[in-house]
């Protein structure tokens, strides 16, 4: 296939289709990639060769019109003389020296034309690449998305958290049963001195406060009797 075809080829395809039967759009868009920017280098190194091709052969015409007027001059150098059979065979040869110019020429035109074409495949090719390019980007930041999504998800509720989540209830028991064998120790230990005296502070402190509360009670009972006379 041609370099020119296969870049137009390139050009018309249609990167939504070649996505939608792809089993992975991320590798497709990175093969897509390489092969433009595998068809962009060929493009411009033929495109390359084409313009110096122009120039060698630019140099060739300006070599031809020097000798047409060369011959010219010796024509009309030989007619001077009377020389004509001199003037005729250089005229001769300035037709061919025009006659090649004018092949050149023609040459030199069907190169424009083929480096007009190959210009504007390339950029009509560096636009598409640069939309395979935001392709790739876009589907780059999704994947990545989508991942962390699943690893956020994954971390709050995946089953990696639920099991560690039942350990700790499993710990939480574990602390329980040791609190529960801590206390059990206790049971039927007589209670020190201390130990009695400050349960007799609570209970006295239990016992103002239930006072106070009996008291205030009584105040508010007393009081509302009093609006109700």
């Amino acid at each position: 296939m041609g370099i020119f075809s296969r870049t137009r080829d390139i050009v018309a395809a249609n990167f939504a289709d070649l996505l939608e039967k792809a089993e992975d759009p991320a590798k497709m868009i990175r093969m897509i990639i390489l092969e433009m920017e595998e068809t962009l280098v060929e493009v411009r190194a033929s495109a390359a060769r084409t313009i110096a091709d122009q120039k060698e052969m630019r140099r060739h015409i300006s070599k031809l019109d020097g000798l047409q007027a060369n011959w010219t001059e010796k024509a009309e150098l030989a007619l001077s003389k009377d020389r004509e059979d001199l003037a005729k065979a250089a005229l001769v040869e300035r037709q061919k020296a025009a006659d090649m110019a004018d092949q050149l020429r023609a040459e030199v035109q069907v190169l424009d034309d083929a480096l007009r074409a190959s210009e504007e495949d390339i950029a009509k090719l560096q636009g598409r690449l640069r939309e395979a390019r935001n392709k790739q980007s876009n589907i780059q930041t999704r994947l990545e998305t989508a991942n962390n999504r699943f690893r956020m998800r994954d971390m709050y509720a995946g089953p990696k958290t639920q099991e560690a989540f039942s350990r700790f209830g499993e710990l939480e028991r574990r602390a329980d049963e040791a609190e529960g064998r801590a206390e059990a120790m206790g049971l039927g230990v007589s209670k020190t001195l201390d130990e009695e005296i400050n349960e007799l502070r609570q209970s006295d402190k239990v016992d103002a406060e239930l006072a106070a509360l009996k008291l205030r009670l009584s105040g508010n009972s007393g009081g509302n009797t009093n609006r109700e006379g």
